[in-house]
């Protein structure tokens, strides 16, 4: 186990100016947290935040980093509290330690080797959650670590579990964020776990090999290396290794091929001084061994998205051997090997500084510089903010699924993203156990419970939150549907009722002859169109029955639509009248919500591009901007012989006093004079007295003229007037 001096000493190795005093701190305090805790080897626990921290200081991390990875465990599996660290180490140890700690509780659940989809969205989502681009190396040495611990775990299927979540999500993050070296390891590890009897044939096929041809790889590197410096590149360096077991084993799957049809197993690395040598040594390397066709890559001029830069080509090399060779500079192979860690180690001295870099990495710059320069940490951490899928959240369901959602994303997008059934009969949702408002906006490792009613149909009032393009489509979808059986629900009552009036029997089979006239293709979306007001029944008619005598001709202001807020109400009775009067027959009417009009108030209508018409109270103040547009108003009354049965909605504003009980007083006096509270709202609050908004379900105005009556009876109320708003 390594001492405390000489982990100290590896820091100040490359980084003189580490706190040496917090680094000795937390090395003891993490001993002492952990304690008499063993590990499933028979080892002290705290051998294992020591190795974590020694893997990082390979990468050459600031001492943050290294304490990070002393105390990452202690908030989780000891008594130390959070507090503490922030007391004794700072806050941002602190907030390096909470962000470890967080990514070590989830848990991917019903992880299987075939859900591609769901390993990338919980890398993504583990990406999100770190912040800073350290919570995430201290996490991956955390799994490496773990990983070359792994053979001390009893139970096998644990083990196994423990690897295809490290082959799924860690490796592939490892090499996301270009750390080659530790990619390689734990696809190694995790490979040798999940497959063992594929590891033990290709290990010992390849340590056949190289028995075969002993001392072939040195001779291959000695004849390259001779025609390098024969061609004008004398400081150039070759280097080689055979492939990994889990490298070679995933080619055998992707090109169905067996280990003896790969011929490509070795790999020579040629290092050079600068970008010009490495298309020169790729010039000499092609004009003397044959180039295997279609295996040239070039990640100088465009590299990979972690930042990965090189020349790749295989060929067919000295002893006729077919192998690959990858032509980089040594700072290159620092950023393949390290990655993220490399730029630690960068100086700002214009030959080292990479000359492209991913859009997604554009932060690295940013952080380099500001390690160069800052003196502040708070320079320091504003720079360290991991970019990625910020633009994001992703979510579980009660089974561990995880759903990759746009940001601002509410439990309706979650369950139409879940079924789009789910989504249609959602009534409420559970957001970490706890009922929460539909819509609430999700947050990164939510836990989503939607639940679903047979009876629920999708609400247009979810179209106002929902952000995912399928919520809204299906929303949308369902009014549209909605409205045309409304549309043709009025429409065939219009009909109907002309078809009556002149001493008709009315059927859809009547219709059927004037489709042409009308350009509709059936008799339903010619009704829809009159229940829209887009064709006129008494047009349809006179079609119908071109020779026919009018008996008794309606006036347009005895036709009365039968609309509330685009709904239809059915009559009820035979030809029981509809609500308003004085409009055009199949016009679609909409309640302005800015004066809530009711039954006796005096009205007047607006006609709204797209909505039909608009029916205001006389002196709704919203009715000033209508003033240089005549045209639009229409003169409309209230039918006084109308079923009433419909519920309209009336606002007042009220003033209560602070005090406890108030509210409860107002409900009840609403309550016991037949109204019904739909929403409250509120406006202002002092020490002594609320303002509030309540719409109230009434009947007519009369209804809600006694409803403020009493309001204004009642003690603890100070006033109470129906709300005039724009």
């Amino acid at each position: 186990m390594m001492r405390q001096y000489e982990l100290v000493e590896r820091v100040r190795s490359y980084d003189p100016n580490a706190d040496e005093d917090k680094l000795n701190r937390a090395y003891v305090f993490s001993m002492k947290a952990h304690g008499s805790q063993k590990r499933a080897s028979g080892d002290p626990y705290f051998s294992h935040p020591l190795e974590v921290a020694g893997l990082l200081t390979q990468l050459k991390l600031d001492g943050a980093s290294i304490i990070t990875a002393l105390l990452h465990d202690t908030v989780e599996d000891t008594l130390t509290t959070l507090d503490e660290v922030q007391r004794l180490f700072g806050p941002e140890i602190a907030r390096l330690v909470d962000g470890v700690t967080k990514l070590s509780r989830i848990e991917l659940q019903n992880l299987e080797s075939d859900q591609s989809k769901q390993a990338e969205n919980f890398r993504k989502l583990v990406l999100a959650m770190s912040e800073d681009i350290r919570v995430l190396l201290v996490k991956l040495a955390d799994r490496l670590h773990n990983m070359q611990t792994l053979h001390y775990l009893s139970k096998p299927e644990k083990r196994k579990r423990i690897a295809r979540e490290t082959l799924e999500i860690y490796a592939p993050l490892a090499e996301r964020i270009g750390i080659q070296r530790w990619k390689d390891q734990l696809e190694e590890l995790s490979f040798k776990e999940l497959n063992p009897d594929a590891y033990d044939s290709i290990t010992k096929r390849l340590q056949d090999l190289e028995e075969q041809g002993a001392g072939r790889v040195d001779r291959i590197i000695h004849e390259l290396v001779d025609t390098l410096h024969e061609n004008g590149l004398p400081q150039a360096t070759v280097s080689g290794r055979r492939k990994a077991p889990y490298s070679i084993w995933r080619k055998m799957q992707r090109k169905n091929v067996t280990f003896e049809q790969l011929s490509d197993v070795m790999a020579f690395r040629i290092t050079v001084e600068s970008i010009e040598q490495c298309y020169q040594a790729l010039g000499v390397i092609h004009a003397r061994y044959p180039v295997v066709p279609g295996r040239f890559k070039d990640y100088v001029s465009t590299p990979k998205p972690n930042g990965y830069r090189s020349l790749h080509t295989t060929v067919i090399g000295p002893e006729r051997q077919r192998i690959e060779v990858q032509i980089r500079t040594a700072e290159m192979h620092e950023v393949s090997e390290l990655g993220v860690a490399a730029h630690w180690a960068y100086k700002s001295d214009g030959s080292s500084q990479p000359k492209t870099e991913g859009r997604q990495y554009r932060w690295l710059r940013e952080l380099l510089d500001i390690l160069e320069h800052a003196v502040r940490p708070e320079e320091f951490l504003e720079h360290t903010k991991l970019e990625l899928f910020q633009d994001q959240v992703f979510c579980f369901t009660p089974k561990g699924d995880l759903i990759a959602l746009p940001r601002g994303a509410t439990p309706v997008d979650f369950a139409y993203a879940v079924h789009s059934q789910i989504g249609d009969t959602c009534v409420g949702a559970k957001i970490n156990g706890r009922i929460q408002p539909l819509r609430s906006q999700l947050q990164n490792g939510d836990q989503v419970e939607v639940v679903t009613s047979k009876a629920q149909t999708p609400s247009p009032d979810w179209e106002n939150f929902v952000v995912t393009g399928k919520a809204r489509a299906r929303i949308r979808r369902y009014i549209r549907t909605q409205q045309r059986a409304q549309h043709i629900e009025l429409g065939r009552a219009m009909v109907q009722k002309i078809f009556r009036q002149e001493g008709y029997d009315y059927s859809d089979k009547a219709l059927e002859g004037v489709l042409k006239i009308f350009q509709y293709q059936s008799a339903d979306d010619l009704i829809a169109a009159i229940g829209a007001g887009l064709a006129g029944a008494r047009d349809v008619f006179n079609a119908v029955f071109p020779g026919h005598k009018v008996v008794q001709q309606v006036t347009p202001d005895e036709k009365i639509i039968q609309l509330t807020r685009g709904k239809t109400s059915k009559p009820k009775g035979k030809d029981s009248p509809l609500p308003i009067k004085g409009l055009i027959p199949g016009m679609a009417v909409h309640y302005a919500r800015c004066c809530h009009p009711l039954p006796g108030d005096r009205i007047v209508g607006i006609v709204t591009t797209g909505k039909g018409v608009t029916i205001h109270t006389i002196d709704c103040e919203t009715l000033e901007s209508f003033h240089d547009s005549p045209e639009r108003w229409i003169d409309v009354s209230w039918d006084n012989e109308a079923d009433g049965a419909d519920e309209k909605v009336g606002r007042i504003t009220v003033v209560v006093a602070n005090e406890p009980g108030s509210l409860g007083t107002v409900s009840t006096v609403i309550g016991k004079n037949g109204g019904n509270i739909t929403n409250l709202k509120i406006t202002h609050r002092t020490t002594d007295f609320f303002e509030m908004l309540i719409d109230i379900d009434v009947h007519d105005v009369k209804h809600l003229t006694n409803i403020i009556a009493a309001l204004r009876a009642t003690p603890v109320i100070n006033s109470v007037d129906r709300a005039r708003g724009r």
